[in-house]
């Protein structure tokens, strides 16, 4: 019998940083990484959804991955996104991946029908990562379904995590729990508007963008029990999720804009196509990044003070 993996906390998932050439931005990476590490960070999903990984090369999504595992040697996991909508790139990629001894890998595989998708989890799994997380990303409805994950968790002893992204999410993680005795890691993600709740629920990780500080700070208060304290934190934060949350292409642009402020990346240039982040979402946005940003430094002095 499987035992539940043990990563507990805030994995971050990367934004790809670009310079004004549209090359990525290897000096900004490095500095996410090391400012996220100092947060205290659990690990690191790279590159994934918010990385804008379906418009990088291969090539470029390989260099990712080796800037953020020479950034960490070793220190936490770095989960590695392997998501492509053809199988056989897929394939290439991962077995590039491990290859480069990366141990973690995430599969995001669309879903067409139940005997499609199992084939094609069955097909990349024979290449034998060490573990293997699977996203359970839908934007507007119930995902994968809880019998095929469970099928898959009982076949497969690479899978070990899976990261649930899903409307609603919070009920899904409760069954997934409950269906696997606890024993399947879960981990949310774009339900990051819902953290105490994944909290209350038993989620083992959330893998947000930006706010380092803050957002570790939120775990370590709640699992320290501290809950009103975790709560007030969060409470804080809400208008920025409510802002970036619209949607994926708006929380990449929010994010970058974060990061561009904090001095971390050069630019906040993204890659088209994208949805537009227009006048009007600039104002809004340059008031919650001001908020963010303040509470980043209080965090981080707190931390640096109890240290």
């Amino acid at each position: 019998m499987k035992d539940l993996y043990p990563l507990y906390g805030i994995v971050t998932v990367l934004n790809t940083p670009f310079t004004k050439d549209d090359k990525i931005d290897e000096t900004g990476l490095r500095l996410n990484v090391q400012t996220a590490l100092k947060a205290g960070v659990a690990g690191f999903l790279v590159p994934a959804m918010a990385s804008e990984v379906y418009k990088l090369t291969h090539d470029e999504r390989l260099q990712m991955l080796d800037i953020v595992l020479e950034e960490v040697q070793g220190k936490v996991p770095v989960i590695a996104g392997a998501g492509e909508t053809d199988l056989k790139k897929a394939k290439t990629l991962l077995h590039r991946y491990i290859e480069r001894g990366s141990k973690h890998v995430l599969f995001q595989i669309p879903f067409e029908n139940e005997q499609n998708f199992y084939s094609a989890f069955m097909d990349l799994a024979e290449l034998q990562p060490e573990i293997i997380m699977l996203q359970d990303w839908d934007a507007s409805g119930k995902g994968l379904p809880d019998e095929l994950i469970v099928r898959l968790f009982e076949e497969v002893d690479a899978f070990r995590c899976l990261k649930i992204e899903t409307v609603p999410a919070g009920t899904k993680y409760s069954r997934i729990l409950e269906l696997t005795d606890g024993r399947l890691h879960v981990s949310g993600g774009w339900a990051v508007t819902q953290m105490i709740e994944g909290l209350t629920r038993g989620v083992h990780a959330f893998m947000p963008t930006g706010m380092h500080f803050t957002y570790c700070r939120i775990y370590n208060e709640y699992i320290s029990g501290n809950i009103q304290t975790a709560e007030r934190l969060f409470n804080e934060i809400l208008p920025v999720l409510a802002f970036s949350n619209q949607h994926l292409d708006i929380s990449v642009h929010f994010f970058k804009h974060l990061l561009h402020k904090q001095g971390i990346y050069a630019t906040p240039l993204v890659r088209k196509p994208i949805l537009e982040f227009d006048a009007i979402h600039h104002q809004y946005a340059a008031k919650l990044i001001d908020k963010a940003i303040m509470l980043e430094k209080k965090m981080e002095k707190s931390l640096t003070l109890f240290s």
